[in-house]
């Protein structure tokens, strides 16, 4: 006798009777392989998908979630995850993914994912680079349609002149190649020595997520009154990327 499993999500079953294929009039059993049903599980957010919170003076609550398969509410299982500076939970400028796990009692699972943009107070560019960036990026000297004005990026302060930016390449694979963010470059942290004169030293050189190489910065030239950033980084398969990051109010 073949086994079939249905799969419900939470409709009430009055009656359900399992008679083997082997039965009597006074004496029923249930067959071993006999169909039966199980829950899917079903994942319910409260509040928003999507929050961006303000830049400064923040703390972040989640709103959370339920979980239940068959009417019946199930263990939810909650991770975090900071997209460009690492983090388990949302404690500073990034931006977040929360996931939402479940399983049913047969290890059916559902997931839901929350994104929280915890957005980086602009500086004046001129005693501070960090803030809310878009970016427009060239490849030894192209910029195809594409690759202009993406974004968010954040250049984040750390403190002590130091800055971290979010993705040294501008995004080129990220947004231009629209390959997601394991191909950027994080981890690009600038000490500024003095803003004013363009005199920057980096932290050592970063590797590119996925592909892997050297990146290491040549140089970054600040415009206060045009609100833009102009960086350098020569990667070492042969490529020189450009970015101009223009500050930005706006977060998409």
């Amino acid at each position: 006798m073949k086994n079939y499993k249905f799969l419900l999500y939470g409709f009430s079953i009055l009656g359900l009777f399992f008679t083997s294929c082997d039965s009597s009039d006074d004496d029923t059993t249930i067959d071993a392989n006999a169909s039966r049903i199980t829950y899917l599980p079903k994942i319910t957010l409260d509040g928003d998908s999507e929050v961006t919170l303000d830049c400064e003076g923040t703390t972040y609550t989640d709103a959370g979630a339920i979980a239940e398969a068959g009417g019946q509410e199930i263990e939810l299982l909650t991770s975090v995850s900071g997209k460009y500076f690492g983090g388990t939970e949302v404690d500073g400028s990034d931006v977040y993914t929360i996931t939402y796990n479940a399983f049913n009692t047969d290890d059916i699972p559902a997931a839901e994912f929350r994104t929280v943009l915890w957005p980086e107070c602009n500086g004046d560019l001129v005693t501070s680079i960090a803030g809310m960036y878009t970016a427009s990026v060239a490849r030894n000297g192209s910029s195809p349609d594409g690759y202009q004005d993406n974004g968010p990026f954040i250049i984040k302060d750390l403190g002590d002149d130091r800055y971290a930016i979010s993705d040294a390449q501008g995004g080129w694979y990220e947004y231009g190649r629209a390959i997601g963010v394991a191909y950027a470059t994080p981890g690009l942290v600038l000490k500024a020595n003095n803003i004013a004169t363009n005199d920057f030293t980096s932290e050592g050189t970063v590797s590119t997520n996925t592909f892997g190489g050297v990146n290491t910065f040549t140089s970054l030239t600040v415009d206060p009154v045009a609100k833009t950033l102009e960086l350098t980084v020569e990667w070492s398969f042969g490529f020189t990327f450009v970015t101009t990051f223009t500050q930005t109010d706006i977060y998409y």
